[in-house]
């Protein structure tokens, strides 16, 4: 992960800018430059992952213009290569050193060109315009504002626009903005045409895309690990790695002291692959102490995303602080594309795909929010196989009558794909879902509610939840959490979609809790 700013005019207050950039310095912690570009600033906090010598260093600098990256570009060797032939040097290995190249030869058009996670601010010199783009997913995060006088400035996160601009806002996914506008180049969940691959050919295609997902992901020139949580989706990645690596690869799981379900089911995937595996245990007192933390390096209120992140922040930080890992591979985006339990009570095929659309639109504000905010603020980089672009696209073009629940079976495609072929032994691949949350130990999310039920009095809680007309609280644990992302973010929870909740209007789907354990059909998810 890296941390880019651009200031796009004028800078009232230089000693306020610099201030705000450094919030961010944790996800470049290796080197930090701030440049002026015409009028305005440009700045980068680096974490070298591709390129590791200083010449990587950014923002780059080519003919009048200029540029900062945070993204991992997927086929930066092969582009890299048509630059060279165009006439075009290069000083580093770092994969984002070709943006302005394809820039000066694709303008705006080169970011549907790109197979990438990214977020960058380009400067042009030539025309002293500023231009911004971000990842048709929003793996990789940008955020926006104006300040007092109407600039617009572009940042990492939100945290380095609180105070410097009175509205935030995440820039939109698949855009760019240039003159004013944005412009959506791209949409991965919108469908031109349905595919009508059968399901052998579909899982086929399935299997190959995913594979070829993690293998890119895989390339760099630090050192990679794998984050297990004994669940399908992360275990496919782990399985699909330890088969394409030489040697063992990294895999790390952490649960609660007590009660963790998924730490049992992560150590058989790490001795099944073979990986050098390790167990991270966290107790209540880490859960309460850590969640104002996590609120604000999350910036959301949201409260499956909370309480979601408070394991993956602890392992990450575990793994920060014992280990020269910079880069980890996870399991987000799969539910999205598949289905969650709560896809099980979609009334037609129809639903289902409205449902997978809107949840792909909006990943930006939740799981990969999450992921990246916790991996992140311990300088590591977050890689996402299942946000993959090609599989992405696949998948969501698949007929949704396929990739509803009619196996009796959770997301049947994806394991099906793997089937009878030993990247995971059948209790794994056939396992069914625990939500993350509760995975890593039930108590965490009955401690975080206990907790939340010990600050506020039933009045009180009546009474507070009632100042906020956007997300209303409607649970004293909600409260607590937009109370905490208030502190840190005053009048910002418009950044957020809202709560992220089953579709109520889906019968058995009308639930005042997030959780996949208050369904019906949870069953046997959490043993």
């Amino acid at each position: 992960m890296c941390s880019i700013f651009g200031y796009c005019g004028p800078v009232t207050d230089r000693t306020a800018f610099e201030k705000a950039f450094r919030k961010t310095k944790s996800r470049g912690p290796d080197d930090s430059r701030v440049i002026e570009a015409g009028k305005g600033l440009m700045a980068f906090h680096r974490l070298s992952i591709m390129g590791l010598t200083p010449a990587g260093m950014q923002p780059f600098i080519l003919n009048r213009c200029k540029a900062v990256c945070n993204g991992e570009l997927y086929s930066f060797t092969r582009e890299r290569a048509r630059l060279i032939e165009k006439g075009y040097a290069f000083e580093s290995d770092s994969d984002c050193e070709i943006l302005l190249p394809m820039y000066f030869e694709y303008g705006t058009d080169l970011f549907q060109k790109l197979d990438a996670e990214f977020a960058c601010v380009i400067y042009d010199g030539r025309t002293d315009e500023w231009i911004a783009a971000r990842d048709p997913i929003g793996i990789r995060p940008l955020y926006y504002g104006y300040d007092a006088n109407g600039t617009i400035l572009f940042a990492s996160e939100a945290k380095n626009l609180v105070g410097l601009s009175q509205k935030i806002l995440p820039f939109p996914p698949g855009h760019y903005y240039r003159g004013g506008r944005f412009v959506r180049y791209a949409d991965p969940a919108g469908v031109d045409a349905i595919c009508r691959d059968d399901l052998e050919t579909a899982c086929k295609n399935i299997r190959e895309k995913l594979i070829a997902g993690v293998e890119k992901r895989m390339i760099a020139d630090a050192k990679v690990g794998f984050l297990l949580s004994g669940g399908l989706d992360s275990s496919l990645v782990s399985a699909i790695a330890a088969r394409l690596s030489d040697r063992p690869i990294r895999t790390f799981a952490i649960g609660m002291d007590k009660d963790a379900i998924d730490l049992k089911y992560a150590r058989q995937v790490a001795d099944f692959i073979g990986s050098e595996h390790t167990e991270v245990y966290m107790t209540r007192d880490e859960v309460i102490a850590s969640l104002e933390t996590v609120v604000e390096l999350l910036g959301t209120f949201d409260i499956t995303t909370i309480r979601a992140s408070m394991g993956m922040y602890l392992v990450c930080k575990a793994i920060h602080e014992t280990t020269n890992i910079r880069v980890l591979l996870t399991g987000e985006i799969s539910d999205e594309l598949f289905g969650y339990k709560y896809t099980d009570f979609a009334p037609d095929a129809a639903a289902f795909q409205r449902e997978a659309e809107k949840r792909i639109r909006e990943l930006h504000a939740y799981d990969v929010l999450r992921a990246d905010r916790c991996i992140s603020v311990n300088s590591l980089e977050a890689r996402v196989p299942f946000g993959d672009l090609g599989f992405v696209r696949y998948v969501m073009a698949l007929d949704p009558e396929m990739k509803m629940n009619r196996y009796g079976k959770g997301k049947y495609l994806l394991r099906h794909a793997f089937e009878g072929l030993g990247y995971l032994p059948d209790p794994i691949l056939w396992r069914e879902k625990a939500a993350f949350s509760d995975a890593v130990g039930h108590s965490m999310v009955d401690d975080l509610k206990e907790y939340a039920g010990s600050v506020y009095t039933d009045r009180e809680y009546e009474e507070r939840r009632k100042r906020y007309d956007y997300a209303q609280p409607f649970t004293k644990e909600s409260l607590l959490y937009r109370e905490l992302f208030e502190k840190h973010y005053p009048g910002q929870a418009e950044m957020i979609p809202g709560f992220w909740m089953p579709n109520k209007s889906w019968r058995g789907c009308d639930v005042n809790d997030p959780s996949a354990r208050v369904l019906s059909n949870y069953g046997d998810s959490g043993k």
